[in-house]
């Protein structure tokens, strides 16, 4: 035999300290609490012709960023260094350092024309241009 419980929607208004409140919440990794912690946010768009992608990845040398693209998936990463040191006089406060990597990884729709795909990265954006490859072939299946 099994309970069946009636849906409230209400209920967590009334009772906000239910046993799911405190889930997870000791599970949380430390790190993701850090100030700096490494983020890279993407904003994909496309035309007809093109696929158009800006990720933000503030703090990164140009030379710390590798963009690989296979067929429709494309994966962008990131070497994030970051060192702060705050002084009071000639006495150090406060020293962290933070080395560590950042990739995000996604497939489109539609293969990418890996020739004639453009990359840019100024002020802290990265800017790529991927254009699609168009087979021109399309395989209809019959129904048996």
């Amino acid at each position: 035999m099994s309970n069946l419980a009636r849906f409230n929607p209400f209920h967590e208004l009334r009772d906000p300290f239910s046993d799911d409140f405190f889930k997870g919440f000791a599970m949380r990794p430390m790190y993701r609490l850090m100030e700096g912690e490494p983020q890279m946010r993407l904003d994909l768009t496309e035309d007809e012709k093109n696929f158009f992608v800006k990720a933000e990845i503030p703090g990164v040398k140009k030379e710390d960023i590798k963009v690989s693209v296979d067929g429709n998936q494309v994966c962008l990463s990131a070497e994030v260094k970051k060192e702060k040191e705050e002084k009071q006089g000639s006495k150090i406060i406060r020293s962290e350092r933070f080395f560590g990597s950042v990739s995000r990884t996604f497939t489109l729709d539609e293969s990418v024309d890996q020739a004639a795909a453009l990359a840019k990265y100024e002020d802290g954006v990265l800017q790529l241009t991927l254009p699609k490859k168009h087979n021109g072939q399309s395989h209809i299946l019959k129904i048996s």
